[in-house]
């Protein structure tokens, strides 16, 4: 099972320190890399919360719309980090890389030998010297976009999530996709894309995003950089999804990523 850290999460945010920089950290724990290219890989997680998107499938919608924190000073995370085993690092939320912080945070951990993935949705671009090993690219689908009839999850209240995902459908759709920081950002870094599919109807945006960023880019975006992945927060939902996703990855010859976590500890926290 994953090992936590002893960073108390409550249930409302607590004030951020005023001696120096510091995250919003949801979690901080250490498992298996269950997605991409490093799956299976034993690594610490580093979860901020706050994101600028709002999907309705997130899967950690506690770092999003429902932010439960701890304010921790970089110190006092990178002392945490050296506590376990791993030498990999996932910085992720939310969306990390909204704030400006966690770009110190990398150099510092980067510093100590640690690997360092960074999960984003592909909206922010880092400084161009920022030590990133691996930028974890999930550029966000029409599918993934919020509706009154199909709000995010994670309310026991039905009409407070319904009311989120109106006021969040033109915002979300409107800025899930930055054509220009995906360049910048796989030219910058290495990188995977990593694809959230619903189903085999996303395959022709998927495609399109790939042919534009192949045209906008210097990079060169190999078949075997992009990844699908099937969407699904628990092994019952992925159930309906990993085939289908799967034969897609046959046919388009893009790799197939499992989400290994789901498969191993359904929808435990940290994990």
């Amino acid at each position: 099972m994953p090992v936590s850290s002893e960073t108390e999460i409550g249930e409302k945010a607590t004030s951020r320190p005023a001696d120096g920089p510091a995250l919003p950290i949801n979690e901080l724990f250490e498992s298996l890399q269950g997605e991409g290219t490093l799956a299976g890989v034993p690594s610490i997680f580093i979860r901020t919360s706050g994101c600028n998107l709002r999907c309705w499938f997130c899967d950690s919608y506690h770092t999003s719309w429902e932010p439960t924190h701890a304010w921790m000073r970089l110190d006092e995370i990178v002392d945490a980090v050296t506590e376990f085993n791993a030498s990999h690092v996932v910085l992720t939320g939310g969306e990390p890389l909204i704030h400006a912080d966690a770009f110190t945070l990398i150099e510092r951990l980067s510093a100590k030998g640690h690997h360092v993935t960074v999960e984003t949705n592909g909206t922010i671009v880092p400084p161009p010297e920022t030590p990133i090993d691996l930028a974890s690219i999930s550029p966000k689908l029409a599918s993934s976009t919020p509706t009154p009839d199909r709000p995010p999850a994670g309310s026991d209240d039905d009409n407070a999530d319904a009311a989120a995902a109106a006021v969040w459908q033109e915002r979300h759709e409107n800025a899930r996709i930055d054509m220009a920081a995906l360049a910048e950002l796989i030219e910058r870094f290495p990188f995977q894309l990593k694809f959230v599919l619903t189903g085999r109807d996303d395959l022709p945006e998927v495609e399109s995003l790939i042919e534009q960023l192949r045209a906008e880019s210097a990079a060169t975006i190999a078949d075997t950089d992009i990844l699908l992945m099937p969407e699904g927060q628990t092994r019952d939902q992925l159930e309906t999804t990993r085939r289908e996703v799967a034969a897609i990855a046959v046919e388009s010859g893009y790799r197939y990523t499992p989400r290994l976590h789901v498969d191993l500890w359904n929808d435990a926290p940290e994990t």
